[in-house]
């Protein structure tokens, strides 16, 4: 049996992506030699990619004879991918694999017109006796996703006229970058979330991790917290964070 061949693509073009990828990473207008370098080519070599780049607008040069920068083609292309990445559609197949990486159920809080609400969840192996479905909406003192967004969206949650979680719980939740909560709501029930910002550094969204308090580790600095932390950091990055 024959394996599948990788697809074609046009070598050039990968070539001169190069360029493209060494700006993206520095952040910052480039002199052609260190731009070439960066892209793993001689000067001789980038510049006509680079002619080629600025007709597009993908590339600028500052008068004309200066440093190379991204285009506003580029800019524009960027803005457009951050408004087609839905948080929630990229979180769902992150909360699948995390409820089977760690034995418990999963689920994404969104800010909701009555608080945090779930809107997906991922079973776990362990069952939790907890209404859990879509729809459900978090209490914003007791439940851990609940927690988060009284942290980083107090001014809209000071509005629903519910209890708020003390100053010094906040002020540990902001420190922590974590929010937990055990035998909250629900005795025998601990939760743990994890805050997902977009590029303006809102909070767009909570992973949240639900199990039978008897098994679920509520640590600061356990492996829970740690995977959680890291999920939610991956998605704020790929969402401009």
């Amino acid at each position: 049996m024959m394996g599948s061949k990788a697809p074609r693509g046009i070598q050039s073009i990968e070539v001169g992506g190069q360029l493209l990828l060494a700006l993206a990473r520095q952040g910052r207008p480039m002199a052609l030699k260190d731009l070439a370098r960066a892209a793993g080519m001689t000067p001789a070599k980038a510049h006509p990619y680079l002619v080629s780049f600025i007709k597009l607008g993908l590339v600028e040069q500052e008068g004309g004879s200066g440093p190379y920068g991204l285009g506003p083609l580029a800019m524009q292309l960027g803005l457009i991918s951050l408004q087609q990445y839905d948080p929630v559609r990229l979180a769902t197949p992150v909360i699948e694999e995390l409820a089977l990486r760690l034995g418990h159920t999963v689920a994404i809080a969104v800010w909701g017109t009555h608080g945090p609400t779930i809107v997906r969840v991922a079973e776990g192996p362990t069952p939790v006796h907890i209404s859990m479905r879509h729809g459900t909406v978090m209490s914003l003192a007791g439940t851990a996703s609940g927690r988060l967004f009284a942290t980083w969206r107090g001014e809209h949650a000071a509005l629903l006229g519910e209890a708020l979680p003390k100053a010094a719980l906040i002020k540990a939740v902001r420190q922590d970058g974590i929010a937990t909560s055990r035998d909250g709501v629900v005795p025998g029930v601990s939760a743990a979330a994890a805050p997902v910002f977009d590029a303006s550094g809102r909070l767009v969204l909570a992973l949240t991790a639900i199990g039978p308090s008897a098994s679920f580790d509520t640590a600061l600095d356990g492996a829970l917290a740690a995977a959680l932390k890291k999920a939610a950091a991956e998605l704020s990055r790929r969402l401009g964070h």
